[in-house]
């Protein structure tokens, strides 16, 4: 299952709200539409993210070629697509990147920004086998592992991240059992990962995020192991909410806590000269369930969707040009 592909002059999405009850697709032709998709979650995963966006520019130097003002009408577009979701830097890599290749005549953009993401995709596969052998050290015969989140195929253009670590580790050492925390409040554990590993033949359990400190203590869990939708130069790690969470408790309990993420997920430049902003996402994601009111009325929430892990609570980073350690100095 490919979760982004382009043919056709479309933008074809898998519909990841949907899963895993239907596979349904999405075919996207403007660039509001691909920011709509990326914005309210129908495409996730921070490579997955980056790989969709670098196609919703595409479809933007298409657009803009035809405006009275090709150039004005281009960075307009690229804003809208580079403040649909904040926090990955993917996001806004990709976006600056195609920024910088659309130089020449209008009449080219399309084409050049098309050949940038196809050649995008083509090398997310390469980089996702990479970071699966790079991580296997991480893991020995019979080991129970915790993840958060989803990192499987459904979050980049390739295998996944720390799910493609997972299933290698299984497929070449055995793992006992897989832990998959829900991810409250879109569930995206439960409903993606599980689905994932389900196709996989990997062993595993579907835990609510809240039962985390209790299967460490009980000597469930020996690793640790999510992946990164932005890494700072010294380390910290913004990733899913409840991450932070999972690497305190995996400090306390002594179990190494890892992350695997490509370097176009690493910021250089965070912290010091860039703010990372965390997104704030509609509270009737916490304050609903499958569309039915749970929460008493007149209660608001508070829906961050990501945290920051300190670098000095990460065992290990993994990409695709080795395993690292600390300090870490990106």
């Amino acid at each position: 299952m490919q979760a982004v592909d382009f043919a056709d002059g479309k933008l074809r999405l898998v519909d990841q709200r949907e899963l895993p009850q239907a596979v349904r697709y999405l075919e996207i032709e403007s660039a509001p539409e691909a920011r709509d998709a990326i914005r309210d979650m129908a495409v996730r995963g921070a490579p997955a993210i980056g790989l969709a966006a670098a196609y919703a520019m595409a479809l933007a130097a298409r657009e803009a070629a035809e405006a009275a003002d090709p150039g004005a009408r281009l960075r307009m577009l690229a804003d809208m697509i580079a403040q649909a979701r904040p926090t990955a830097v993917n996001l806004l890599h990709e976006v600056e990147v195609v920024l910088d290749l659309l130089t020449g005549s209008p009449a080219g953009w399309y084409e050049a920004a098309l050949g940038h993401a196809e050649a995008m995709k083509a090398g997310q596969r390469l980089e996702d086998e990479a970071l699966a052998q790079n991580a296997l050290p991480l893991f020995r015969p019979g080991m129970r592992v915790l993840t958060h989140c989803n990192t499987g195929a459904l979050a980049t253009g390739g295998l996944g991240t720390a799910f493609a670590a997972i299933s290698l580790a299984h497929q070449q050492l055995g793992l006992t059992e897989v832990l998959a925390d829900e991810t409250r409040p879109r569930l995206q554990g439960a409903r993606l990962t599980a689905f994932e590993l389900g196709q996989a033949g990997v062993p595993h359990r579907v835990i609510v995020d809240g039962a985390a400190a209790y299967c460490m203590a009980q000597g469930l869990v020996d690793l640790v192991i999510v992946g990164a939708d932005r890494i700072g130069s010294d380390g910290r790690t913004a990733n899913k909410i409840g991450t932070y969470g999972l690497a305190v408790l995996a400090k306390h309990h002594g179990i190494p806590f890892a992350v695997v993420a490509p370097r176009s997920s690493c910021d250089p430049l965070w912290p010091g000269a860039r703010e990372v902003e965390i997104e704030q996402r509609d509270p009737r994601e916490v304050l609903e369930f499958m569309g039915q009111r749970v929460a008493s009325a007149g209660s608001d929430a508070l829906n961050p969707a990501f945290d920051v892990t300190p670098g000095d609570l990460v065992t290990a980073i993994v990409r695709e040009d080795g395993l690292f350690r600390p300090p870490y100095a990106f």
